[in-house]
């Protein structure tokens, strides 16, 4: 049995298939072998020629398949097969991921350009002979004809193409504010209705042309836009499919069965073949393996796990096989989380729009200058008066200015996910550039604690493996770095405890019942605490503990975290304070805090203590930045200005983080803050630019100098350019040094 026949079964296939109401079938594919265009015609066609195939739709960015096709005369097993043999091996999605809200979006846009583009070519043929006609003799009749060709012709595009510009302001007029749909709707509207009434009159001037060419520019650079914001969305499309949908469960008579990956349970047994996806997050019982976690991390490089080590769902076993026991499945995972987290990324960019008071202000001041125009011109030439106010109103509609902060926020949201950095809300990252105040949590975020089995000290004449033993039943149970370091120490134990009643205290440790006894461990204070034992020799060591006092010390030593010196030296030449708050002994927070040379430190803090020092800063008028990784971190994460968290932190500290940095690595914070003051920078000098063209041309708009049509293709091209250079956030060299101090960003391969 090969390894598609698994999806012959009807439960499992009814797990990846929408039934349709024409009878046949649509599915999701995640196909990550699609490297270039002539390979994404190749398989597209190889796909189209099998039997029942009615439609396939390839979104390279995303690596996703769809097709539609009938599953009664090409069957599920066999589509797979052909993929496969094609060199391009399809994973397939939950038929949830079957969503054709962005498909139909791109799909609606590029039919109204495409409407509104065709239109204008034609519209602008007739106008070509009516404009010979003011130099050289055209007969009465044939002016008049092509004038009513241009009206025939402008019809679909004022009403099919202009469409979204007349739902826009019949939203912004619904809401009570102005916004930029407003003044392009009567723009349009309004030279149509003028350009119709001339035609039916046989006098007058038309704009049929200008009307076209307004819409056509306008539209295509909304579609450059759009596309820049759907490409940006494959990383978190990426996550969502991490994890594929079957693994191979070791049965209790050592026998091998396919299930489905959701139906898996912790605890069991599950063998991974080489060149498999890790279906679930689980602990590693091989002895060795090499695993690939771009997906996930954003690291290109290899990464060798050890027995005992934890893998994530979603990475590629490199050299294999491997045993997994599970941990972690379903929507559990570290994968299923962060589809979450960037499907929350993908809702924060629909709202990337600049502030509607801005937008509002704008708006308000062409409006008022379009009527006092027109009142001016009333008085002086009242022929010219409604010419006058139509090229004012399109000249400087503020189209340039508002696309200036969403297509240059697009393009950051886009980098940043491609060097290991999920946005998770789009304002993050203007508060990111403007912080003078940076508070750091240490344990797991500037520090990666380790234990050495020699720094295990036994009190009470226990041997290390028994205390490590009982240790771990309670580390098992949280997800502090502290206890993680110590449950990594302890994988290689045989027979593992189990706890009971078992109660994490935020900031202090972990208590329950092992093996009969009450246990403690965490600080010493809190360990010893119940007991009223003096505290030992050595107070900064991690203490397990009961009634009758302290059983064990665990020493352990402490790594500053890949990046921190990187974030931390970037950030002091910013000029920005930076102060760590560790709820961990003096001792530790002043040997990490002297090797990364940060003079403002805090011992013993709890969570509120944190939030009263970040709230300290507040009250002095600072930006602020916090960043942790735990579930105690959560309150000081939510009352910062902007806060940042690890991918290997709490679900806690993620869901209430701006940024969640996937690699885990802390320098990827400093390329945030560039992108971020890059992202300022492009989007101050876009809006100059359209201020500065509307200064420039509506004095001679407002003189009469600049004919509709002219100053559609300055306003239209105006914004065209506008969303053309936000494309260069991101690129080195975009913002001169002295708007990005620091180092130069560092580049990152996208394996998504």
């Amino acid at each position: 049995m090969n390894g598609y026949a698994a999806w012959a079964h009807p439960q499992l296939a009814a797990q990846v298939l929408r039934p349709r109401r024409d009878g046949c079938s649509e599915i999701a594919l995640r196909v990550e072998s699609l490297h270039d265009a002539r390979q994404v015609l190749w398989l597209e066609q190889r796909i189209r020629a099998l039997p029942g195939v009615r439609r396939v739709a390839i979104d390279r960015p995303a690596q996703r398949v769809r097709v539609v096709w009938d599953a009664q005369r090409t069957p599920l097993p066999a589509l797979l097969e052909s993929f496969a043999a094609a060199d391009c091996p399809a994973q397939p999605l939950p038929r949830d991921s079957i969503d054709d809200a962005r498909a139909r979006e791109q799909h609606q846009a590029l039919k109204h350009l495409l409407v509104a583009g065709m239109c204008s070519m034609q519209v602008m043929t007739y106008a070509f002979v009516i404009y010979v006609g003011v130099v050289d003799f055209v007969d009465f009749s044939t002016r008049s004809l092509f004038r009513w060709l241009g009206l025939l012709t402008t019809l679909p595009v004022v009403f099919y193409s202009a469409q979204p510009f007349f739902a826009g302001a019949v939203r912004e007029l619904r809401g009570r504010r102005l916004g930029i749909n407003l003044p392009v709707a009567l723009a349009v509207l309004l030279v149509f209705l003028a350009s119709g009434f001339n035609t039916l009159r046989g006098s007058g001037e038309i704009y049929f042309d200008s009307v076209t060419m307004f819409v056509f520019l306008l539209l295509a650079g909304r579609y450059v836009e759009l596309r820049s914001r759907h490409r940006s969305g494959a990383l978190g499309d990426a996550a969502i499919d991490a994890a594929p949908l079957l693994a191979q469960r070791r049965r209790a008579d050592g026998e091998l069965e396919t299930v489905p990956a959701i139906a898996l349970l912790p605890g069991d047994r599950v063998h991974i073949a080489e060149g498999g996806t890790v279906p679930a997050d689980g602990v590693l019982e091989s002895a060795g393996a090499q695993v690939d976690e771009a997906l996930l991390s954003g690291e290109s490089r290899p990464v060798r796990r050890a027995r005992g080590q934890r893998l994530v769902a979603g990475s590629v076993l490199l050299s294999g096989p491997a045993e997994l026991r599970v941990e972690h499945s379903g929507a559990t995972t570290v994968a299923a989380r962060l589809g979450a987290l960037a499907t929350r990324a993908r809702q924060a960019r629909s709202l990337i729009a600049p502030s509607d008071r801005e937008i509002g202000r704008f708006v308000a001041r062409v409006l008022v200058l379009t009527a006092l125009t027109a009142l001016g011109w009333l008085l002086v030439d009242p022929s010219r008066a409604f010419e006058a106010a139509v090229a004012v109103l399109v000249v400087a509609c503020p189209c340039s200015f508002a696309l200036a902060r969403p297509a240059a926020l697009t393009r950051a949201l886009g980098v940043l996910a491609a060097r290991g950095v999920l946005v998770t809300d789009g304002k993050a990252l203007d508060t990111l550039a403007r912080v003078d105040y940076a508070l750091f949590d240490k344990t797991g975020t500037l520090g990666v604690p380790q234990l050495d089995r020699r720094a295990i000290e036994p009190l009470r004449g226990d041997t290390p493996e028994h205390v490590l033993q009982l240790a771990d039943a309670l580390a098992h149970e949280s997800s502090h770095p502290l206890a993680r370091a110590l449950a990594d120490a302890a994988r290689q134990q045989a027979l593992p405890l189990q706890a009971r009643s078992v109660r994490v205290h935020a900031g202090a440790g972990i208590s329950g019942e092992v093996d009969g006894r009450m246990l403690r461990l965490g600080r010493a204070d809190f360990a010893l605490a119940p007991a009223g034992h003096p505290l030992p020799a050595d107070a900064d060591a991690l203490v397990l503990a009961d009634a009758d006092g302290a059983i064990a010390a665990f020493h352990l030593a402490e790594q500053p975290r890949a990046g921190a010196r990187r974030l931390l030296d970037t950030l002091r030449a910013d000029g920005i304070a930076i102060a760590i708050a560790s709820g961990d002994h003096e001792s530790r927070v002043g040997a990490l805090a002297d090797r990364l040379d940060v003079a403002d430190r805090y011992a013993r803090q709890s969570p509120d203590d944190k939030l009263a020092r970040l709230q300290a800063a507040h009250a002095e008028g600072r930006i602020t930045l916090a960043v942790g990784d735990g579930s105690n971190d959560a309150p000081l994460l939510a009352g910062a200005d902007v806060s940042a968290a690890l991918a290997s932190g709490t679900e806690l500290a993620q869901s209430h983080a701006d940024l969640l940095l996937l690699d885990g690595h802390l320098g990827s914070l400093a390329d945030a803050r560039a992108i971020a003051r890059q992202l300022r920078q492009v989007t101050r000098r876009g809006r100059r630019w359209s201020l500065w063209y509307n200064l420039a041309a509506v004095p001679f708009a407002a003189f009469g100098l600049v004919t509709p049509w002219l100053a559609a293709i300055g306003m239209s091209l105006s914004s065209l350019l506008v969303v053309l250079y936000a494309l260069r956030v991101g690129n080195t060299g975009a913002v001169a040094p002295a708007d990005v101090p620091g180092p130069p960003l560092r580049p990152r391969e996208l394996h998504a």
